[in-house]
């Protein structure tokens, strides 16, 4: 016996949609430019979906840590994290509160760098570069419901073309 879970999201399942294929593109801002162009003809654009498919990961690496790196980004990070939480003092706070602004943002700093250090100590050797991931499809389709493919043929051909 399970325990139902009271944050679950109630509703229909999430499910890839169903329909007829109005347009294949390789980029999705060209699928997104079918869509624009269909709602601007006045079709009712409620029911289409812009499906990805064939996913890919790709990890730019954008450049190589060093323990400074790491420290500075760290000691970036921690003062955000502490100007945020003075700022959240001086509003509930008296006036006194201003003046602890720096010195909060300062540990904050100091904090935030230690960590970042710590972690970057323990997995030195088995990641030593900066990256930045992303998620992209190699081909974007234009759904339509089942039905009405070629009255949504009929609105593009009627709507103007954008010009980028």
């Amino acid at each position: 016996m399970s325990t139902p879970n009271p944050f679950r999201r109630r509703g229909p399942s999430p499910e890839v949609p169903r329909g007829d294929v109005l347009a294949s593109s390789d980029s999705y801002a060209e699928a997104q430019s079918v869509v624009n162009r269909l709602a601007h003809a006045g079709y009712s654009v409620t029911d289409i979906a812009i499906i990805g498919r064939d996913l890919i990961t790709i990890e730019r690496v954008t450049g190589r840590l060093t323990y400074a790196r790491v420290a500075l980004r760290g000691a970036l990070n921690g003062a955000w994290f502490g100007l945020f939480f003075s700022l959240m003092f001086s509003v509930i706070g008296d006036s006194t509160s201003t003046i602890v602004l720096p010195a909060v943002v300062a540990i904050g700093a100091g904090v935030g760098m230690l960590i970042s250090l710590g972690m970057y100590a323990l997995r030195r050797r088995r990641h030593d570069f900066s990256s930045v991931q992303q998620v992209l499809a190699s081909r974007y389709e234009v759904i339509v419901p089942t039905g009405t493919k070629d009255a949504a043929k009929r609105a593009l051909a009627e709507a103007p073309r954008e010009t980028s």
